[in-house]
């Protein structure tokens, strides 16, 4: 049976990646193998659908996660996420600084991967949480929800762009129909659980109290910081009212045409060069030496990424989907819940969320069509079941527990339970949305 060697090239997934140690996009390779062998593929058949979910995967991918790259390190380096950061504590105050950190978390979380917005933003809780005598998980959790979160939900991170690039998603709507889940899971996994864990108290070492801070007069303006951040968001936004709202015409195909993906991370990457870089005195050879080690730092998460669309491939073009979609045709379980199901059991099993999100992806991909599926939704739902029950094996939880200097068993009842909130809710709002969609 199909479905057996899928399961077995799954085990074997998990072993290569937790066991051996392997490294993810060699992991998938000799998986794409074994499948293809074992559902007797003609090898050079094998190797060409290797080829072809590879060039697929990556054509629409290396532009929007290279200009996202782009962009989130001139975010980080000009000293933006700094200041809106302390604009915000400053304006929400001490009794409401777990709002302000979360709202941190969201907008320098949309354009800045997941432990790059970690290691930049972790100095700045630490200085928070000195300076207002107030317990770190208290405010450093709701931030890194926030961070977590955009990175399971959102475009332009890499998971859920590659995800709705499998199911041909659209991007504005996934981002939108994220953002409407987002707001109820950061704020319940966020603040109000945090709320909870007062008593853990987190001890963090001391070299991490001393943060590379930028002084004030060298930082970028609130506004400037707000709008080269989020500026990828108000152009898709834009071309989704567009789409929705206006007649055909060139106007509307302008507007259109400024929110493609592509086209508004561009945009932003240009603005940003100026208003983060050139308009505050530093030389375009700087600017551009950073870019150029931004886009080297994602080189292996295109791979792992690539990979992923290499296993898809196989999975179509040897059958194996085609034979699991029609063995799940008569199931009563919602294909949203099926694909979170089988997103949060890779999860669990090989702990990075991208990887159990892609191969989820590959393995539902035909509930898309042959079901008739809102594929934005299986987006949010195969999202969802990326974040789930991260534990012992996921890189984050490592991070987490490291940097607040925590026992597993106090990270597994603070970061364990809120990435777990997150997937929860994230399901609930799929299902909600999917109501009314």
């Amino acid at each position: 049976m199909p479905i057996v060697f899928v399961i077995i090239g799954i085990l074997l997934l998990f072993l290569l990646i937790a066991k051996f140690k392997l490294n993810a996009f060699l992991s998938f390779i000799i998986v794409c193998l074994f499948v293809g062998i074992s559902q007797n593929m003609n090898l050079e058949a094998l190797v060409k659908a290797i080829q072809t979910g590879i060039g697929n995967t990556l054509g629409f991918l290396v532009l929007i996660l290279g200009l996202g790259a782009m962009l989130g390190k001139l975010v980080a380096d000009s000293g933006a996420a700094q200041r809106i950061t302390t604009k915000l504590v400053s304006w929400f105050g001490v009794k409401y600084v777990q709002w302000a950190v979360v709202l941190t978390g969201f907008i320098v979380g949309i354009p800045m991967f997941y432990s790059v917005g970690f290691v930049i933003l972790i100095p700045l809780v630490f200085t928070i949480a000195m300076s207002t005598r107030l317990p770190l998980l208290y405010v450093g959790l709701p931030m890194l929800t926030s961070l977590s979160v955009t990175h399971g939900y959102l475009p332009p991170h890499p998971a859920p762009t590659a995800i709705a690039a499998m199911f041909n998603a659209n991007i504005g709507k996934t981002l939108l129909y994220g953002i409407i889940i987002a707001i109820p899971a950061i704020v319940i996994a966020g603040p109000l659980f945090a709320r909870t864990i007062k008593n853990i108290e987190a001890k963090p070492l001391k070299e991490f109290y001393n943060p590379v801070v930028i002084k004030e007069e060298d930082l970028p303006s609130m506004a400037a910081s707000v709008l080269s951040a989020l500026l990828p968001i108000l152009l898709i936004g834009v071309a989704i009212f567009a789409e929705q709202f206006l007649g055909e015409g060139n106007f509307r195909n302008i507007l259109t045409f400024l929110g493609n993906p592509v086209i508004a991370m561009l945009i932003s990457v240009l603005v940003a060069i100026y208003t983060l870089g050139l308009s505050r005195g530093r030389k375009m050879k700087e600017v551009m030496d950073s870019l150029s080690v931004s886009v080297s730092s994602i080189t292996m998460i295109l791979l792992i990424i690539a990979g992923a669309g290499a296993l898809k491939e196989v999975l179509v073009d040897s059958g194996v989907s085609n034979y699991i979609a029609d063995q799940l045709k008569g199931s009563s379980i919602s294909p949203l819940v099926l694909a979170w199901l089988i997103a949060t059991a890779i999860r669990v099993c090989v702990g990075s969320a991208t990887v159990a999100g892609l191969t989820a992806a590959g393995i539902v991909l035909p509930l898309a069509s042959g079901t008739g599926v809102n594929t934005e939704l299986m987006v949010l739902a195969i999202g969802s079941g990326s974040l789930m029950l991260s534990h012992v094996n996921d890189t984050g939880f490592w991070m987490f527990k490291e940097y607040f200097n925590l026992s597993v068993k106090e990270t597994l009842s603070t970061w364990t339970v809120m990435e777990t909130m997150v997937g929860v809710i994230g399901l609930l709002g799929v299902l909600a949305l999917n109501a009314f969609i």
